[in-house]
């Protein structure tokens, strides 16, 4: 029996499972469930109370940071109150919540006057208690607080006093200590109450046209610290200066921002604004704006100029589906879209990619034309298994134009999910066509390669110049960041330091290949891909055009932190210019010599020019330009450019002649560093890419597609044969250069640098507003402020003569001898000349540009007392015959304020005067060693 037991149990672990019984499954789980009953739960029920519990305690702890945060604001400690609003969302703190007294923490802020605690409880959106309607009801709560905490503490006192010493006394003395600290807490915020008063007006209310329908006032807080916090602003406007009847208002309860826009109003009607203050005593008086009133309007309603941008990517779409159309009678055009990520390959096709000569990332390059693809995560960059950033091949025997080439390749990289179907476009006879055209397949057979073998279509953004070698190297970059945890085919990810350690251990340092001087620079492409998608705040801006040409193309001129845009300034946080202010720049254009606004004037015309004083200073010092030399610049007049509609910019114009520095010229002030020069084409891409992305996106899908029908209709015309075929050669080409000609005058309507530039090339004045007007009064300044600190700088740099001044010297001592010529200073070896402190040129020419227009007679009489023979002298000194009188007295120049130190025995003739008069050392005095400036001023003083 045991035996025929073990057999069958055997048996049934043999047999394979099946499918259970559905009524056994039911009776099975009625005894579990019978049995189980009070001891265990289903798992769903289970899941639930798991839920419920976790639910419960995360109610408990955000009570626990309510109490916190309470107990923070009580106590006056910041940085807890800040680390709390940091850690939680106000709605998990139960921000605008009661407590138990009816409190919330912004009242318990502002009554105990603390201002820091009161902003940062603002700013995250606290709100004070709606129980206190009035005055009085505020005033009788505080009251009842007070009363209550002082009888709770008289209790607990006697309760103290008249028990025996025991557990529960002392948990009454803990009791009476809160109690009392709550009793001074109260007796403070009541005290804090009744001394405070209502809030003194806003200061610094501006008034600004924002558009041909809104105006924007902007303001500051009040300037008294003696009164309650400022807890809520009220801005009323009205077409009458008395606000009778008021048009309108808006309280603003936000206080991170203290602004308001007042939109929905008629343009060319005037509206006054004031702005008025609120605390717990109520509302302050109001305060008028600066200017009084705004007239809603734009600049384009000065002469009804449209805007730039009307329709244009629309356009273009219609014009690719155009262009489009003559391949839908081909197979190629169906299958436009790449095949996806996942690649399926039977077994024999697996074989032959794998032996592939091309199917392979590159390890090493020799002479040609190759792709790269840069993505990178955080500090990781993506490499293949052998540690090498994945290269493909695009042409061994590249021979053709690279800079229209690479053009044509960074348009195509706006239509990457396209690239198969390009490829089909252009499937024609390679052993006939053009070398541009079997360029541009090549192109993209490497494209397509790339994305097969990274799976992926997306190579992101190319690198705005390629990477070149001296072994004939040349290496197209396209740049990506990749922000989520994508996987990718052959490839794995390797920090970026470690890779250019392992690639430095390899290579050559004499001659580093392009990969070499890729992985070089790889953090300043990626710090520049990474830049030049960020878009200005909104704003106005002064902006800078500078070009330099090359031997192939002509540079824009562009900072390094932001590449898609204009060296620029920032003049003010509204972007619109009103018609008045427009209207005004107009007149100054017209002006031979510009009239500054009248100071006393608060109109938005006197505004702007003082905010545009402020900015041409900031820029000229920016791009490293004295400003004396900036007076022969002009401020563009003919339009205001407008980018992504948030971001206005005013164009700065050097002289017609500086405007693009030839190769070779001399450019005397170059600029600091953190500027890079971009390609002129390169830049407007890149631009368009951060204010436009979608008309870019078209245009460059067109002009991609139009230049390679372009080349495959030449390559018709060549290959026709009869009459026929010619003339439909003749039709097809004739089409293509009508479809180029439209995408022509659409893309000329929107490049807004090549208008500019055709402006700042013209001579005549009427081309700009000139920038004497606005530089005279900031000369002003700045001569009084060099005057005032010149005296307390001993050791000031000497800078070189300009070769103006010094071909002016030169011309005007040309009867001197070869000696009193000399503009040379020889340093006598035992002086304490600190080599160390010498500048270079560009810092020499920082000088000119902080002492403004007073340094250029600065800068002469210093050349001409440099010029003298006899001041500074290493070899024996000799007595030079009295020099003639000048003919008119001339006031005497400022006396060495150079870097030099002068013995004081070679001091033996100073010409402080144009009369030349000779100041010598006394008999019998003492050579006490080398004397510095300061000191030779009070010996020249003291002399009769």
């Amino acid at each position: 029996m045991t035996q025929q037991m073990r057999d069958l149990q055997l048996a049934q672990a043999r047999k394979p499972p099946g499918p259970s019984s559905p009524n056994a499954a039911k009776r099975l789980y009625r005894n579990l469930s019978g049995k189980f009953r009070v001891n265990y739960t289903s798992f769903d029920e289970g899941s639930l109370a798991g839920r419920g519990e976790k639910e419960k305690l995360r109610k408990s702890y955000l009570f626990q940071s309510n109490a916190a945060l309470f107990e923070a604001v009580e106590l006056q400690d910041l940085d807890r109150v800040q680390e709390l609003l940091k850690q939680y969302s106000p709605e998990e703190l139960d921000l605008n919540t009661p407590n138990s007294e009816g409190l919330l923490p912004l009242d318990i802020a502002i009554m105990t006057n603390n201002a820091p605690i009161a902003r940062a409880l603002l700013q995250a959106g606290a709100k004070e208690s709606p129980h206190f309607v009035s005055l009085e009801s505020r005033s009788l709560h505080l009251s009842t607080l007070v009363r209550e905490a002082e009888q709770r503490v008289n209790e607990l006192t006697a309760q103290v006093v008249n028990e025996a010493p025991n557990a529960d006394c002392s948990e009454k003395e803990k009791q009476l200590r809160a109690w009392e600290w709550r009793y001074r807490l109260y007796k403070r915020m009541k005290a804090g109450f009744e001394h405070a008063r209502v809030p003194d007006a806003p200061t610094n209310v501006h008034l600004s046209v924002a558009s041909s329908s809104s105006v924007q006032v902007t303001f500051w807080e009040p300037l008294s610290v003696n009164s309650a916090v400022v807890t809520k602003y009220k801005v009323e406007w009205s077409c009458s200066p008395t606000f009778s009847p008021p048009l309108g208002e808006a309280v603003i309860d936000k206080l991170k921002n203290l602004h308001f826009t007042i939109r929905g109003l008629v343009s060319g009607t005037a509206y006054y604004v004031q702005v008025s203050a609120y605390n717990m005593k109520g509302w302050g008086p109001p305060q008028a704006s600066v200017p009084p009133f705004a007239i809603p309007s734009n600049w384009r309603e000065y002469d009804g100029r449209a805007p730039r941008r009307r329709g244009q990517a629309e356009a273009l779409d219609h014009l690719l589906g155009q262009v489009k159309t003559v391949h839908q009678h081909c197979v190629c055009h169906e299958p436009c879209k790449n095949q996806p990520q996942s690649r399926k390959h039977s077994v024999s096709k697996s074989l032959k990619h794998l032996f592939h000569p091309g199917s392979k990332f590159l390890k090493t390059l020799k002479r040609g034309l190759y792709l790269t693809a840069i993505f990178y995560k955080d500090d990781n960059i993506l490499v293949t298994h052998e540690d090498q950033i994945p290269v493909v091949e695009i042409d061994d025997t590249y021979s053709c134009l690279l800079m229209q080439d690479f053009l044509w390749f960074t348009k195509v990289s706006c239509m990457w999910d396209e690239i198969l179907w390009l490829r089909q476009c252009v499937t024609v006879s390679q052993s006939s066509c053009s070398c541009v055209l079997q360029t541009r397949f090549k192109m993209l057979l490497a494209i397509s390669q790339m994305q097969g073998l990274l799976g992926i279509q997306d190579l992101g953004q190319v690198f705005f110049e390629p990477v070149k070698d001296k072994q004939g190297n040349i290496l197209i970059v396209t740049l990506k960041e990749v922000k989520t945890n994508q996987t990718f085919e052959s490839v794995r990810w390797v920090p970026v330091c470690k890779l250019q350690t392992s690639r430095k251990s390899v290579s050559s340092p004499e001659e580093p290949t392009a990969l070499d001087t890729l992985l070089i620079s790889v953090q300043d492409k990626l710090a520049y891909h990474q830049r030049s998608s960020h878009a200005l705040s909104p704003g106005l801006y002064l902006g800078y055009l500078k070009l330099c040409s090359a031997v192939d193309q002509i540079r824009v001129l562009v900072p390094e932190r932001l590449p898609n845009i204009l060296c620029h300034v920032k003049i003010r946080s509204n972007p619109n210019i009103s018609r008045e202010e427009w209207e005004w720049l107009q007149k100054m254009a017209s002006m031979e010599e510009p009239v500054p606004a009248e100071p006393e004037a608060e109109t938005s015309q006197n505004h702007l020019f003082q905010e545009l004083q402020v900015a041409i200073k900031e820029l000229m010092t920016l791009v490293n330009i004295p400003l004396q030399e900036a007076k022969d610049f002009r401020l563009y007049s003919q339009e205001v450019l407008d980018f992504g509609g948030q971001v206005s910019f005013l164009l700065l114009l050097p002289p017609s002649d500086d405007v693009c520095t030839a190769p070779g010229q001399n450019n005397p002030y170059t600029p600091r560093s953190g500027f890079l020069t971009l390609p002129l084409q390169i830049f407007e891409l890149v631009h368009f890419f951060t204010y436009d992305r979608e008309f870019i996106t078209q245009y460059c899908q067109v002009s991609a597609l139009l230049e390679l029908e372009s080349l495959l209709s030449q390559q018709s015309l060549r290959e026709a044969f009869s009459d026929a075929e010619l003339s439909t050669a003749k039709q097809r080409h004739q089409q293509v250069q009508d479809y180029i000609q439209q995408m022509e005058e659409i893309w000329r309507e929107m490049r807004w640098i090549m208008d500019a530039l055709q402006h700042a090339r013209y001579k005549q004045p009427s081309c700009g507003v000139s920038l004497s007007g606005f530089l005279s009064e900031a000369g002003g300044a700045m001569k009084e402020k060099t005057r005032s600190t010149s005296s307390h700088l001993d050791y000031l740099p000497s800078p070189a003569p300009s070769p103006e001044t010094s071909r002016k010297l030169n011309s005007d001592s040309h009867g001197l001898s070869d000696e009193e010529g000399s503009s040379e200073v020889f340093l006598a070896t035992d002086s304490d000349y600190d080599s160390s402190r010498a500048q270079s040129p560009k810092e020499l020419d920082l000088v000119y540009s902080s002492s403004g227009p007073e340094c250029c007679s600065r800068r002469v009489a210093r050349t001409l007392r440099d010029s003298a023979p006899d001041v500074l002298q290493t070899h024996e000194l000799k007595t030079p015959p009295p020099p003639p009188p000048p003919e008119e007295p001339q006031p005497p120049p400022e006396l060495y304020d150079s870097d030099f130190v002068l013995p004081s025995r070679q001091i033996e003739l100073l010409r402080i005067t144009e009369k030349r008069q000779a100041y010598c050392l006394p008999d019998g005095e003492q050579d006490d060693g080398p004397l510095r400036p300061a000191q030779a001023r009070d010996w020249l003083d003291a002399q009769p």
